[in-house]
């Protein structure tokens, strides 16, 4: 079974940095994709960045330049890191596994505030 667990958030003022991690255990599959989703109050979940097994990433426009998802194989840790951050970076932070076709688990999430 999957298991999946977030760690990092907290409260920064904008323009400082603050840096997640995703603890992934139980996954067999040699092929998935770990991504860091985020949700503000009042919307929808949208996705903030993912990294494949085979080290692709992508992001989301709006935090391009600014984000970076990077991979310990050894640890099997997925990390966040997150510069410059703004005010409209607030939101909760949600790690995911997904495992083709279909098997997606998520973490329970972390607050991240951006606030003065």
């Amino acid at each position: 079974q999957v298991q999946v667990a977030e760690s990092g958030g907290g409260l920064v003022q904008p323009g400082g940095s603050l840096r997640l991690s995703c603890a992934a255990s139980g996954i067999i599959s040699g092929l998935y994709i770990i991504g860091w989703y985020r949700q503000a109050p009042g919307k929808e979940r949208e996705v903030v960045a993912t990294i494949a097994t085979s080290g692709y990433t992508t992001y989301a426009d709006s935090v391009q330049g600014r984000f970076t998802i990077s991979r310990d194989y050894v640890q099997n840790l997925v990390s966040l890191q997150m510069n410059n951050l703004e005010p409209e970076d607030t939101a909760v932070y949600y790690c995911n596994v997904f495992i083709p076709p279909g098997t997606t688990t998520w973490g329970q999430g972390t607050q991240v505030t951006v606030s003065s």
